[in-house]
């Protein structure tokens, strides 16, 4: 059916802004059955950059098959990377860095801002647009160019665009991290493996896709340690040499169908998930009253009656991950009684919640702290805590509801499954960037959802 189809019948608005392709959605429904988890994205993204590193092939096995990879397999292959791909192993070489500029990408993936250390290190230059990505905040790098500074680049910006150099390549140097970002975690330890002496990060991220880049960077020769109190010493080498590595799996898939389960009141086994990667999340599960079983390779979810709200905030790894936040909150709304969400790692992530409340919950958003946990976003009037009234019954609405983030999108999905009538989801490009065979895994679990336009 096309999109005019829909106009015609009455399934969509004349005149409404969409996409060409739509995601049709009939509910409610119950998921039950097995799905299999994939590589993580937050890790064989990164591990394709850190590829940039050696001019030795890298082989990563259990990727993910999502836009997302495509993305940076552009970036790659720009940067003069040779990339085969086999089923779920990724074949990456690099002989030469051809070019010393990264162009195009980075307003749509952010992950090109981890280019630098491979072009300093490699060119000795590199030339970086603004980088952009996903509508949840702005996620500044000032902390990734700061560090950098420290190791030796010469950093300035131009316009819409830095303009890194090393004149004298990058050296060890002492960061101490405001925040544990992820990112300039990510970018001091592709700077420091290279760089000369050691490098010593201090209130460092230490998610479990930083542990699995850090153990991918040691099979390539890497000196690397884990202190205590998050830090991180690197004592650089001359050289890396490739490497063989599997990515560990995608633990905010399990919680992306694990939340599907205790939603639509279901029973799901995540195969593949890993219990030491979902503490917090296990944690929370059992909170509200469902429960889970941990089996020999994965995980099974489900409901054992009501369920009751709770209070959450998230917080960098081991806290409740941010990208758990938006999928739970929906599980919430299915919950009895009051629960409050703060959210303390992106300042401008409830946006998806006005796409929840058109279907019938009951999400009011504060700009207010509405926690105990320590907030940097504290009296700056960003919207980061939700108060949540459930149980809400969720009905369809005329028209369609927008995606546009990757865990809105999965949210928006899983609302759509648990509300009566037909849903059209727009914006399938945030989706496809980041959950591998959507529809045929949840064609795999009887849920009926198909593309139309």
């Amino acid at each position: 059916m096309t999109v005019q189809n829909l106009v015609q019948f009455g399934m969509l608005p004349p005149g409404l802004p969409f996409d060409p392709m739509l995601l049709k959605i009939e509910g409610p429904q119950r998921v039950e059955g097995e799905v299999v988890i994939s590589g993580a994205k937050n890790a064989a993204s990164k591990m394709m950059v850190a590829s940039l590193l050696t001019n030795e092939p890298v082989i990563l096995h259990n990727f993910p098959r999502i836009d997302e990879i495509d993305i940076v397999r552009e970036l790659v292959e720009r940067m003069g990377a040779k990339v085969e791909i086999r089923d779920h192993t990724l074949v990456l070489e690099t002989p030469e860095i051809v070019t010393d500029e990264v162009v195009g990408l980075s307003r749509a993936n952010r992950i090109s801002v981890l280019a630098l250390p491979a072009l300093l290190h490699r060119k000795g230059k590199a030339i970086l647009p603004i980088v952009g990505g996903d509508r949840i905040g702005p996620r500044p790098v000032n902390y990734h160019l700061d560090a950098l500074r420290a190791m030796g680049a010469e950093i300035d910006e131009s316009g819409d665009r830095f303009i890194a150099t090393a004149p004298r390549g990058l050296s060890g140097t002492h960061v101490a991290l405001p925040f544990p970002s992820v990112g300039a975690t990510e970018n001091i330890l592709l700077a420091g493996v290279l760089a000369k002496g050691r490098t010593v990060i201090e209130n460092a991220a230490l998610e479990p896709e930083i542990l699995d880049l850090i153990m991918m960077l040691q099979n390539m020769g890497a000196i690397i340690e884990l202190g205590t109190g998050r830090t991180i010493s690197i004592d650089g080498v001359e050289r890396l040499r490739g490497a063989s590595h599997e990515i560990l799996p995608d633990r905010m898939e399990a919680a992306s169908y694990a939340c599907m389960a205790l939603a639509t009141g279901g029973r799901i086994f995540c195969r593949n998930a890993r219990q030491a990667d979902m503490i917090t999340f296990l944690n929370a599960v059992r909170r509200i009253g469902a429960d889970y079983e941990v089996m020999g390779d994965g995980i099974v979810f489900f409901r054992k009656g009501p369920m009751n709200g709770i209070d959450l905030e998230t917080d960098t790894h081991p806290g409740f991950m941010t990208d758990w936040q938006q999928p739970f909150t929906l599980v919430l709304t299915q919950c009895e009684g009051t629960s409050v969400f703060h959210e303390t790692v992106y300042e401008d992530r409830f946006g998806y919640t006005r796409e929840l409340n058109r279907l019938g919950a009951q999400i009011t958003v504060f700009d207010k702290c509405l926690g105990e946990l320590p907030c940097r976003f504290r009296s700056k009037r960003h919207p980061h805590s939700a108060i949540v009234q459930g149980p809400t019954p969720l009905t369809s609405i005329p028209g369609t509801l927008d995606i546009f983030d990757i865990r809105a999108g999965i949210t928006l999905v899983i609302a759509a499954l648990c509300a009566e009538g037909t849903t059209m989801l727009t914006g399938l490009e945030h989706l496809d960037r980041g959950y591998e065979n959507l529809l045929g895994k949840l064609e795999g679990l009887g849920i009926r959802a198909e593309r139309v336009g």
